[in-house]
């Protein structure tokens, strides 16, 4: 009775998802693949490539998880060349990001959480396993794959202090959707703590790492980085701040910061990524109305436009955060600054960055307590102390250094979350 409920109360909500999810997608030209796939519907040609075939399926909800995601199907790639890895989606813009990793053999749109959506839809895929990214709880796929005997793990598991009250609220109705789930590989002993506390057993719980410290270390080197401050045109010798995955009440609130700097330090110069490329557009209108000129980073190649000192250069393309982090001499990491819950912020220190963030890093609570305790990096109370702490770095080199050096040292420190994670997945593909 639970689980008819809760397709009722999902047809429900289709009547107004679905016309939403229909103009968002208009903007990425993939609205009809996108509705199609999420309705279980695939083309033969790609249900046929996996026939007889080891399927490990993937699903990573949007960009944050699909990057979190990365060195698992490094590893699953190198361990089991010959599985077919199939990385799947809800947001556009994570799949825009997953198409880009080459480890993955197929990207398709997760299905609609529907009982008879998601039962034809793993008749036809026949994974080996379901590998779920972080807290992805879907009560009808997890209980369709029990039911057809397929293992669910659960992998890079987190229960923030935001999401904890919710999942409470479920009580014991939550109960039998956590038992259908074979793992669960959690981040750290408090997130196994709270699992636990939700109805999962001890049995099925196990403490991993994160899976964030794992990422891989790109090949960039000075010379690399003179090379693209020379790609995207910015003004000799800058000292460049980027402020990366911005939200509204952010943006403007950094313009007036460094406004503020460049009265001193006029050869700072911004270079500001939203978190989602389309606001693009109101980002560009509040800057203008604040009397700051913004290059976007598209037109710098395609129309020859160079930046000058004092101007934004705004980004709006995605899966490029790492080669502009690679630019920077101090980041930012939005999201923080306004009650979002933060982002990730260790892929600066992947880059000896020193990196500073606001009060509000519950998504990433304890990473964020790592990178301060290790002093790699700088906890920002409000707008006054962001001026106060960026003018600190701009005026200081040698603690730029230092705190980008402590960073990079607690990411090697902590690595190891990969292989544990793909020891449990290969148990299971084993039996």
């Amino acid at each position: 009775m639970t689980y008819l409920l809760y397709d009722l109360l999902l047809c429900l909500s289709a009547l107004v998802l679905v016309p939403y999810y229909l103009l968002r997608g208009l903007r990425y030209g993939k609205t009809r693949r996108g509705i199609r796939e999420r309705l279980g519907s695939y083309d033969e040609g790609f249900v046929e490539k996996l026939r007889g075939r080891t399927v490990i399926w993937i699903h990573a909800v949007s960009v944050g998880e699909t990057r979190a995601a990365t060195p698992l199907l490094r590893v699953l790639r190198e361990r089991y060349p010959d599985a077919v890895l199939l990385l799947s989606h809800v947001t556009e813009t994570g799949r825009e990001v997953a198409l880009k990793v080459d480890e993955a053999d197929y990207c398709i749109f997760f299905p609609f959480d529907l009982s008879w959506v998601v039962r034809r839809v793993l008749r036809r895929i026949r994974p080996a396993v379901v590998v779920l990214v972080e807290t992805e709880i879907w009560p009808n796929f997890i209980r369709a794959a029990h039911e057809q005997g397929i293992p669910v793990i659960l992998v890079n598991g987190r229960i923030s202090d935001r999401s904890l009250p919710r999942y409470r609220m479920a009580g014991k109705l939550l109960h039998p959707v956590l038992a259908g789930v074979t793992t669960f590989c959690m981040q750290t002993a408090l997130d196994a703590r709270r699992i636990h506390l939700l109805g999962a057993v001890p049995g099925q719980i196990i403490v991993t790492g994160n899976l964030k410290f794992d990422m891989p270390e790109p090949q960039l080197s000075l010379a690399s980085r003179e090379e693209l401050a020379g790609r995207f045109r910015l003004p000799a010798d800058s000292l460049v701040w980027v402020a990366g995955s911005t939200h509204p009440g952010e943006e403007k609130l950094i313009t007036e910061v460094y406004r503020q700097l460049l009265a001193n330090h006029p050869k700072l110069f911004l270079i500001m990524v939203p978190r989602r490329p389309e606001r693009i557009r109101q980002v560009r209108e509040e800057l203008t109305k604040l009397q700051m000129r913004t290059i976007l980073r598209t037109t710098i190649e395609t129309e020859e436009i160079s930046p000058q000192a004092g101007d934004i250069l705004l980004v709006d393309t995605l899966g490029e955060m790492l080669t502009f982090y690679a630019m920077a001499d101090i980041v930012f990491v939005g999201g923080s600054l306004v009650p979002v819950g933060g982002h990730n912020i260790l892929e600066a220190s992947l880059l000896s960055k020193p990196v500073l963030f606001g009060p509000h890093m519950q998504n990433f609570k304890e990473i964020a307590g790592l990178t301060r305790k290790a002093q790699g990096g700088l906890l920002v109370a409000d707008r006054d102390d962001l001026y106060h702490q960026v003018r600190l770095l701009i005026e200081n080199p040698a603690e730029r250094y230092r705190l980008g050096g402590n960073g990079y040292n607690l990411l090697q420190q902590n690595r190891g979350a990969t292989e544990r994670t793909v020891a449990e997945i290969g148990r299971h593909l084993r039996r």
